[in-house]
Protein backbone atom coordinates (compact mmCIF):
# COMPACT_ATOMS: atom_id res chain seq x y z
CA UNK A 1 0.00 0.00 0.00
CA UNK A 2 1.17 3.68 -0.78
CA UNK A 3 1.87 5.65 1.63
CA UNK A 4 -0.61 8.35 0.91
CA UNK A 5 -3.57 5.50 0.87
CA UNK A 6 -2.50 4.58 4.05
CA UNK A 7 -2.67 7.85 5.01
CA UNK A 8 -6.03 8.59 4.18
CA UNK A 9 -7.11 5.17 5.28
CA UNK A 10 -5.70 6.17 8.59
CA UNK A 11 -7.57 9.10 8.48
CA UNK A 12 -10.90 7.70 7.29
CA UNK A 13 -10.99 5.45 9.84
CA UNK A 14 -10.10 8.21 12.74
CA UNK A 15 -13.14 10.11 10.98
CA UNK A 16 -15.46 7.36 11.76
CA UNK A 17 -14.36 6.82 15.14
CA UNK A 18 -14.84 10.91 16.11
CA UNK A 19 -18.01 10.93 14.19
CA UNK A 20 -19.17 7.95 16.47
CA UNK A 21 -17.73 9.56 19.54
CA UNK A 22 -19.18 13.04 18.44
CA UNK A 23 -23.00 12.23 17.54
CA UNK A 24 -24.04 8.50 17.63
CA UNK A 25 -21.68 6.74 20.25
CA UNK A 26 -21.67 8.88 23.40
CA UNK A 27 -24.71 10.66 23.27
CA UNK A 28 -24.54 12.49 26.69
CA UNK A 29 -22.08 15.13 25.41
CA UNK A 30 -24.97 15.85 23.17
CA UNK A 31 -27.49 15.66 25.05
CA UNK A 32 -29.62 18.29 26.80
CA UNK A 33 -30.80 16.57 30.68
CA UNK A 34 -33.27 19.74 31.17
CA UNK A 35 -35.75 21.79 29.09
CA UNK A 36 -35.24 25.19 27.27
CA UNK A 37 -37.80 27.15 29.11
CA UNK A 38 -35.53 26.42 31.86
CA UNK A 39 -32.57 28.26 30.64
CA UNK A 40 -30.99 28.84 27.32
CA UNK A 41 -28.74 26.22 25.58
CA UNK A 42 -24.91 27.15 25.76
CA UNK A 43 -23.88 25.25 22.88
CA UNK A 44 -25.85 23.25 19.71
CA UNK A 45 -23.92 20.28 17.88
CA UNK A 46 -25.62 19.91 14.58
CA UNK A 47 -25.40 17.19 11.64
CA UNK A 48 -27.18 17.39 8.53
CA UNK A 49 -27.34 18.01 4.92
CA UNK A 50 -26.03 21.64 4.13
CA UNK A 51 -24.15 24.60 5.79
CA UNK A 52 -26.71 26.63 5.52
CA UNK A 53 -29.77 24.56 6.54
CA UNK A 54 -27.81 23.39 9.74
CA UNK A 55 -27.17 27.15 10.46
CA UNK A 56 -30.67 27.92 10.34
CA UNK A 57 -31.92 24.82 12.86
CA UNK A 58 -28.99 25.77 14.77
CA UNK A 59 -29.67 29.11 15.64
CA UNK A 60 -33.29 28.39 15.96
CA UNK A 61 -32.38 26.76 18.90
CA UNK A 62 -30.77 29.98 20.26
CA UNK A 63 -34.01 31.77 20.10
CA UNK A 64 -32.76 32.88 16.39
CA UNK A 65 -30.25 35.98 15.37
CA UNK A 66 -32.78 38.15 17.33
CA UNK A 67 -30.91 36.81 20.42
CA UNK A 68 -27.29 38.13 19.18
CA UNK A 69 -28.28 41.48 17.12
CA UNK A 70 -30.89 44.09 18.01
CA UNK A 71 -32.29 46.38 15.33
CA UNK A 72 -29.85 49.31 13.87
CA UNK A 73 -26.70 47.22 14.82
CA UNK A 74 -23.16 47.38 13.23
CA UNK A 75 -22.38 43.53 12.55
CA UNK A 76 -18.91 42.12 11.30
CA UNK A 77 -18.84 38.68 10.17
CA UNK A 78 -15.47 37.03 10.39
CA UNK A 79 -14.99 33.62 8.07
CA UNK A 80 -12.06 32.07 7.31
CA UNK A 81 -11.19 33.67 3.71
CA UNK A 82 -7.42 33.51 3.72
CA UNK A 83 -6.68 31.65 1.11
CA UNK A 84 -6.89 31.41 -2.85
CA UNK A 85 -8.87 28.13 -3.72
CA UNK A 86 -12.57 27.42 -4.47
CA UNK A 87 -15.22 26.23 -1.96
CA UNK A 88 -14.61 22.18 -2.80
CA UNK A 89 -10.83 22.61 -1.32
CA UNK A 90 -12.38 23.37 2.53
CA UNK A 91 -9.81 25.73 3.31
CA UNK A 92 -12.23 29.04 3.83
CA UNK A 93 -15.48 28.87 4.97
CA UNK A 94 -18.63 27.66 2.86
CA UNK A 95 -20.01 30.73 1.30
CA UNK A 96 -23.76 29.74 1.34
CA UNK A 97 -23.15 29.80 5.12
CA UNK A 98 -22.17 33.33 5.05
CA UNK A 99 -24.51 34.46 2.92
CA UNK A 100 -26.85 32.94 5.09
CA UNK A 101 -26.00 34.53 8.68
CA UNK A 102 -25.62 37.54 6.59
CA UNK A 103 -29.39 37.45 5.63
CA UNK A 104 -30.28 36.78 9.10
CA UNK A 105 -28.48 39.33 10.75
CA UNK A 106 -29.93 42.01 8.12
CA UNK A 107 -33.47 40.14 8.85
CA UNK A 108 -33.28 40.61 12.31
CA UNK A 109 -32.54 44.05 11.57
CA UNK A 110 -28.95 45.38 11.67
CA UNK A 111 -27.99 48.31 10.18
CA UNK A 112 -24.87 46.98 8.34
CA UNK A 113 -22.96 43.76 7.94
CA UNK A 114 -19.77 43.75 7.55
CA UNK A 115 -17.38 40.67 6.57
CA UNK A 116 -13.42 40.43 6.39
CA UNK A 117 -10.25 38.80 7.06
CA UNK A 118 -6.69 39.71 6.88
CA UNK A 119 -5.80 37.28 4.08
CA UNK A 120 -2.89 34.95 3.58
CA UNK A 121 -3.18 35.16 -0.17
CA UNK A 122 -4.07 37.79 -2.71
CA UNK A 123 -6.91 39.21 -0.95
CA UNK A 124 -8.96 39.85 -4.34
CA UNK A 125 -8.69 36.13 -5.24
CA UNK A 126 -9.69 35.01 -2.38
CA UNK A 127 -12.77 37.09 -1.42
CA UNK A 128 -14.00 35.81 -5.40
CA UNK A 129 -12.80 32.53 -5.57
CA UNK A 130 -13.77 31.44 -2.10
CA UNK A 131 -17.24 32.77 -3.50
CA UNK A 132 -17.45 34.24 -0.26
CA UNK A 133 -17.84 37.81 -1.93
CA UNK A 134 -20.54 36.92 -3.86
CA UNK A 135 -22.87 35.31 -1.43
CA UNK A 136 -21.97 38.14 1.13
CA UNK A 137 -23.27 40.81 -1.60
CA UNK A 138 -26.77 38.73 -2.42
CA UNK A 139 -27.57 38.80 0.98
CA UNK A 140 -26.86 42.83 1.46
CA UNK A 141 -23.96 42.47 3.70
CA UNK A 142 -20.36 44.32 2.45
CA UNK A 143 -16.92 43.18 2.05
CA UNK A 144 -13.75 44.79 3.42
CA UNK A 145 -10.78 44.20 2.21
CA UNK A 146 -8.07 43.09 5.53
CA UNK A 147 -4.91 44.11 3.75
CA UNK A 148 -3.96 47.73 5.08
CA UNK A 149 -2.39 47.90 7.94
CA UNK A 150 -3.34 51.69 8.36
CA UNK A 151 -6.89 49.83 9.46
CA UNK A 152 -5.53 48.38 12.68
CA UNK A 153 -5.07 50.01 15.94
CA UNK A 154 -3.13 49.27 18.63
CA UNK A 155 -4.80 47.70 21.74
CA UNK A 156 -3.45 45.75 25.75
CA UNK A 157 -4.45 42.68 26.68
CA UNK A 158 -3.93 42.69 30.24
CA UNK A 159 -4.56 39.22 30.60
CA UNK A 160 -1.73 38.35 28.18
CA UNK A 161 1.30 36.47 29.11
CA UNK A 162 3.13 36.17 26.22
CA UNK A 163 0.69 38.61 23.66
CA UNK A 164 0.39 42.04 25.71
CA UNK A 165 -0.72 44.06 22.61
CA UNK A 166 -1.61 44.00 19.53
CA UNK A 167 -3.35 45.88 16.73
CA UNK A 168 -6.90 44.56 16.08
CA UNK A 169 -9.10 45.89 12.88
CA UNK A 170 -11.28 48.92 13.58
CA UNK A 171 -13.98 46.95 12.21
CA UNK A 172 -13.80 44.29 15.23
CA UNK A 173 -13.39 47.60 17.56
CA UNK A 174 -16.07 50.18 16.03
CA UNK A 175 -18.23 47.06 16.04
CA UNK A 176 -21.81 46.08 18.13
CA UNK A 177 -21.97 42.20 17.62
CA UNK A 178 -18.81 40.24 16.33
CA UNK A 179 -19.49 36.75 15.11
CA UNK A 180 -16.62 34.26 14.37
CA UNK A 181 -17.39 31.41 11.83
CA UNK A 182 -14.62 29.74 11.56
CA UNK A 183 -14.10 26.54 9.25
CA UNK A 184 -12.20 23.81 10.87
CA UNK A 185 -9.28 22.13 9.44
CA UNK A 186 -6.22 21.11 10.15
CA UNK A 187 -3.10 23.12 10.93
CA UNK A 188 0.44 22.64 10.44
CA UNK A 189 1.54 24.94 13.42
CA UNK A 190 -1.75 24.57 15.80
CA UNK A 191 -2.55 20.92 14.83
CA UNK A 192 -6.41 22.39 14.24
CA UNK A 193 -7.65 26.00 13.37
CA UNK A 194 -11.43 26.52 15.17
CA UNK A 195 -12.68 29.14 16.32
CA UNK A 196 -9.86 30.46 18.47
CA UNK A 197 -7.23 30.42 15.98
CA UNK A 198 -9.62 32.32 13.56
CA UNK A 199 -9.40 35.73 15.62
CA UNK A 200 -5.46 35.91 13.70
CA UNK A 201 -7.21 37.05 11.01
CA UNK A 202 -8.39 40.13 12.98
CA UNK A 203 -4.94 41.17 13.92
CA UNK A 204 -2.41 42.63 11.82
CA UNK A 205 1.49 41.29 13.32
CA UNK A 206 0.42 37.85 14.05
CA UNK A 207 3.61 36.84 12.84
CA UNK A 208 5.05 37.80 16.32
CA UNK A 209 2.42 35.18 17.56
CA UNK A 210 4.46 32.08 15.55
CA UNK A 211 7.68 33.47 16.95
CA UNK A 212 6.50 33.57 20.44
CA UNK A 213 4.42 30.53 21.33
CA UNK A 214 2.02 30.14 18.95
CA UNK A 215 -0.90 28.43 21.56
CA UNK A 216 -0.25 30.88 24.39
CA UNK A 217 -0.31 34.10 21.94
CA UNK A 218 -3.65 32.41 20.44
CA UNK A 219 -5.02 31.92 24.45
CA UNK A 220 -3.65 35.23 25.29
CA UNK A 221 -5.89 37.27 22.59
CA UNK A 222 -9.14 35.04 23.43
CA UNK A 223 -9.08 36.65 26.89
CA UNK A 224 -9.27 40.10 25.30
CA UNK A 225 -11.50 39.42 22.08
CA UNK A 226 -14.68 37.59 23.07
CA UNK A 227 -17.13 36.78 20.21
CA UNK A 228 -20.50 37.41 20.65
CA UNK A 229 -21.19 34.35 18.86
CA UNK A 230 -19.27 31.10 17.07
CA UNK A 231 -20.19 29.24 14.16
CA UNK A 232 -18.17 26.51 13.26
CA UNK A 233 -18.33 25.17 9.89
CA UNK A 234 -17.29 21.53 9.98
CA UNK A 235 -19.39 20.37 6.47
CA UNK A 236 -16.43 19.67 5.00
CA UNK A 237 -13.11 19.22 6.99
CA UNK A 238 -9.67 19.52 5.65
CA UNK A 239 -7.77 16.39 7.18
CA UNK A 240 -4.38 16.84 6.47
CA UNK A 241 -1.97 19.45 4.44
CA UNK A 242 -3.99 22.46 6.38
CA UNK A 243 -4.59 24.94 6.38
CA UNK A 244 -4.26 25.79 3.27
CA UNK A 245 -4.68 22.23 1.29
CA UNK A 246 -3.65 20.61 -1.37
CA UNK A 247 -6.18 19.04 -3.12
CA UNK A 248 -9.99 18.14 -2.81
CA UNK A 249 -7.85 14.10 -1.75
CA UNK A 250 -7.06 15.93 1.73
CA UNK A 251 -11.16 17.07 2.29
CA UNK A 252 -13.67 14.67 4.18
CA UNK A 253 -17.71 15.38 4.68
CA UNK A 254 -18.13 15.24 8.25
CA UNK A 255 -21.71 16.89 7.56
CA UNK A 256 -21.82 19.20 11.29
CA UNK A 257 -21.95 22.50 12.88
CA UNK A 258 -21.26 23.91 16.38
CA UNK A 259 -22.98 26.98 17.54
CA UNK A 260 -22.12 28.74 20.62
CA UNK A 261 -21.31 32.27 22.68
CA UNK A 262 -18.71 30.28 24.20
CA UNK A 263 -15.32 29.72 22.11
CA UNK A 264 -13.60 27.32 24.26
CA UNK A 265 -16.26 25.00 24.09
CA UNK A 266 -16.73 25.64 20.16
CA UNK A 267 -13.36 24.49 19.68
CA UNK A 268 -13.64 21.73 22.26
CA UNK A 269 -16.61 20.09 20.58
CA UNK A 270 -15.07 20.78 17.39
CA UNK A 271 -11.83 18.79 18.43
CA UNK A 272 -14.07 16.31 18.71
CA UNK A 273 -15.60 16.18 16.06
CA UNK A 274 -12.35 15.82 14.07
CA UNK A 275 -11.23 12.76 16.20
CA UNK A 276 -8.75 14.78 18.45
CA UNK A 277 -9.65 15.00 22.07
CA UNK A 278 -9.36 18.94 22.39
CA UNK A 279 -6.85 18.18 25.94
CA UNK A 280 -3.94 17.71 22.86
CA UNK A 281 -4.79 21.31 21.46
CA UNK A 282 -2.50 23.33 23.83
CA UNK A 283 -4.47 26.08 23.38
CA UNK A 284 -7.48 24.86 24.19
CA UNK A 285 -6.46 23.63 27.51
CA UNK A 286 -4.61 27.21 27.59
CA UNK A 287 -7.57 29.50 26.92
CA UNK A 288 -9.97 26.70 29.49
CA UNK A 289 -7.44 27.68 32.11
CA UNK A 290 -7.02 31.58 31.81
CA UNK A 291 -11.25 32.10 31.98
CA UNK A 292 -11.84 32.33 28.92
CA UNK A 293 -14.34 29.67 28.19
CA UNK A 294 -15.57 26.09 29.84
CA UNK A 295 -13.67 23.01 28.48
CA UNK A 296 -15.92 20.79 30.36
CA UNK A 297 -18.79 19.45 27.71
CA UNK A 298 -20.67 17.61 30.51
CA UNK A 299 -20.82 20.98 32.66
CA UNK A 300 -22.90 22.69 29.27
CA UNK A 301 -26.35 22.85 28.64
CA UNK A 302 -26.14 21.11 25.37
CA UNK A 303 -28.79 20.74 22.08
CA UNK A 304 -28.05 18.05 19.66
CA UNK A 305 -29.73 17.67 16.47
CA UNK A 306 -29.70 15.10 13.82
CA UNK A 307 -31.18 16.09 10.66
CA UNK A 308 -32.92 13.53 8.43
Amino acid sequence: MKRREFLKKGIAAGIVAGSALTFDGVNRLFAASYSPADKPYDLVAVKGYSSANMFEKGIAELGGMKNFVKPGQKVVVKPNIGWDCVPERAANTNPQLIGKIVEHCMNAGAKEVYVFDNTCDKWEKCYTNSGIEKAVKDAGGKTVPGNLEDSYKEVTIPKGVKLKSSKVHELILNSDVFINVPILKSHGSARLTIAMKNLMGIVWNRRYWHLHDLHQCIADFATYSKPHLNIVDAYAVMMENGPRGVSVDDVQILKSMIISPDIVAADTAAAKIFGIEPEEIQYIKLAAEMGVGKMKLEDLAIKRIKMS
